[in-house]
């Protein structure tokens, strides 16, 4: 696919637009308030390939902890404000490295000019931000309702009144929990500006349902071209959107790096816990350094020619297994013995 190449926008140490790197974004949720258990989670989030995180900040108290969460953390930190604009030039003076506001809730245009204004004095990128459920009255009126239209009208309109006063450091985002309304918002923003697009499904809901909808919407926009940043919104640990991301990313060839591991569906052949192993398998190879697949089958018969594309793989049999290495069986083990060899061969990958 051709990426669309949109204009640079610089997130502290992180660089989107202009043909780089699609970055993964995920949202904290705890108390931003509470510096350290923020920071914590804001670790494990990069640890697990987060590249940008977003922290809520409703209070002063908020804002101000920010300050204390940018010395710890290794990944930017955009402050996500609402109503007060008050919130966004303290969350930019604490050191935030970009900021998320809805221009249409922040208030008067002076207000706005006041965040603009300390965004581009300090060179603090701004995410406008439109979702279905928050359109202009007048826009509703005009689209009798929620549409794909009003959504991207409503988001250039926004991001041209921060033009107008003098700044052009924009990402926007326009989101809907309707997949294809997304979509379709999606495709006609990107025909009509150059800004940079974080692209999600808002309100996509629990893990299942939530990465389904995330998966089909997200790579229906991606295959397009379009889009610079990503977030999957589950309602579940933020760590599952990081997975999830990681291999959207992957599927559609944007992004290389970790293990991909494979399995089949379970049959009658089955005689083995495959359900288990291939879990068993997917955790142990989180943290792997390295860039490779790795097949786990659920029985003898077709395993070792279905684990030919894969880089290493396993099968199982009644009570044993083989080990597969680039499509040749090496060894016959026990079952529960399995994992294990799986696990020595790839922490001394590349050493034969």
């Amino acid at each position: 696919m051709q990426r669309k190449i949109t204009k640079t926008v610089t997130i502290g140490n992180r660089t989107i637009g202009g043909g780089h790197p699609i970055l993964i974004q995920s949202m904290t949720n705890t108390r931003t308030e509470d510096a350290a258990a923020t920071i914590q989670q804001i670790e494990r989030l990069a640890a697990a390939g987060c590249d940008l995180v977003r922290c809520t900040v409703p209070n002063m108290e908020a804002a101000k902890a920010l300050g204390e969460i940018k010395k710890e953390v290794s990944i930017p930190v955009i402050a996500d404000i609402h109503f007060d604009y008050r919130l966004a030039i303290a969350a930019i003076a604490h050191g935030a490295d970009k900021i998320r506001i809805n221009p249409g809730n922040i208030g008067s245009a002076d207000k706005v000019r006041a965040v603009v204004d300390a965004a581009k004095e300090r060179g603090v990128p701004i995410r406008v931000g439109v979702n279905s459920g928050s359109l202009e009255k007048e826009i509703l009126e005009k689209y009798h309702g929620v549409t794909a239209e009003g959504m991207a009208q409503s988001a250039l309109a926004q991001a041209a009144l921060i033009e107008e006063m003098g700044y052009d450091q924009l990402v926007i985002s326009i989101k809907s929990s309707d997949v294809l309304m997304c979509v379709r918002a999606h495709e006609l923003i990107s025909a009509k500006t150059m800004h940079p697009l974080h692209v999600g499904i808002t309100e996509a809901g629990t893990l299942i349902s939530g990465n389904i909808k995330s998966a089909l919407g997200i790579g229906l926009i991606l295959y397009q071209g379009i889009g610079d940043t990503i977030r999957v919104s589950l309602t579940g640990d933020p760590l599952e959107e990081v997975k999830s991301a990681k291999l959207i990313l992957r599927s559609l060839g944007l992004r290389s790096g970790g293990i991909e591991v494979v399995s089949c569906p379970t049959c009658g052949r089955t005689k083995i816990d495959l359900i288990k192993l291939a879990n068993q398998v997917e955790e142990m190879v989180a943290d792997l350094p390295l860039d490779l697949k790795v097949a786990v089958m659920g029985c003898v018969v077709n395993g070792p020619g279905e684990a030919k594309e894969a880089d290493i793989g396993i099968a199982g049999g009644v009570g044993e297994g083989l080990l597969i290495k680039h499509g040749e069986v090496i060894k016959k083990l026990p079952e529960d013995e399995l994992l294990a060899a799986l696990r020595e061969e790839l922490l001394h990958w590349g050493e034969n």
